[in-house]
């Protein structure tokens, strides 16, 4: 897993409070196979044992064939793969997994109007409202569009990384987030972070015309951006100044 989890950095650095660790553990809430199996083991370390002992029980649940599966991409670690090779499981690159959803959700009493893309904003707002915390953590991974949305822009830091980590964020969902100025430069920089993502043009030019993007992301993605578009940044008021003339720059050596 050779990409930053934010999402798993929480954990990592202990940042999370028991009841969203044991909701973790569970399967409770499922966010992409990568993630959601690297929170795992690593609540195999928990100082809580009820949080280790579920954890390692919803390991145990995971049907090996998807681990297999998993276990063969390509950038998965060495320790990761030793660690399963313990139990017995190996890369199986015969199996074919979708990555981009859970290993396993054991969500089974999720509020079925979580996902209903038909709720308009308002009652959404009302609802995510009285929800408590490890709920909004919750629907920011399993939710529908709109809820994901909204919690991709929500102040807490690990409500956010769940949103952009929902297996339901789609390419599309994404540009548009990669506009905003509405969400954090930590969103940004997961955009930034993430390979897949970076292949969609509309994507990358939508992060280094965001004033929010950090301006060492956006020079380094400047460098994908078509001349006509960087025609356009170059004089745009509402772009960073050292971005504008290096854009302008960038026309320029085009053009000799």
């Amino acid at each position: 897993m050779s990409e930053a989890s934010p999402l798993l950095e929480f954990f990592r650095r202990g940042e999370v409070a028991r009841d969203v660790r044991l909701l973790a553990a569970q399967g409770g809430f499922a966010p992409r196979a990568d993630e959601q199996l690297g929170i795992l083991v690593l609540l195999l370390d928990d100082p809580d044992p009820e949080v280790r002992t579920t954890a390692d029980a919803t390991l145990n649940a995971i049907p090996v064939p998807a681990l297999a599966g998993f276990l063969a991409k390509p950038d998965i670690s060495l320790d990761l793969r030793e660690f399963f090779a313990d139990r017995g499981i190996f890369p199986d690159e015969d199996v074919t997994i979708d990555f981009d959803k859970a290993l396993i959700d054991t969500g089974e009493e999720d509020d079925p109007d979580l996902e209903d893309e038909g709720l308009d904003h308002e009652s959404v707002l009302t609802k995510l409202q009285k929800m408590t915390f490890p709920q909004r953590l919750k629907a920011a991974v399993k939710g529908s569009k709109e809820i994901r949305m909204i919690l991709v822009r929500d102040t807490n830091k690990m409500i956010s990384a769940a949103a952009m980590s929902s297996p339901k964020m789609t390419e599309q969902d994404v540009e548009a987030i990669a506009g905003m100025g509405s969400v954090s430069e930590d969103v940004l920089r997961m955009i930034a972070h993430k390979r897949i993502w970076l292949k969609n043009y509309k994507i990358v030019l939508r992060l280094c015309k965001n004033p929010k993007t950090p301006v060492a992301i956006t020079m380094n993605l400047l460098q994908r951006i078509m001349e006509k578009d960087l025609k356009q940044m170059s004089t745009d008021r509402n772009i960073p100044e050292p971005i504008r003339i290096a854009a302008r720059k960038k026309v320029v050596a085009a053009r000799k």
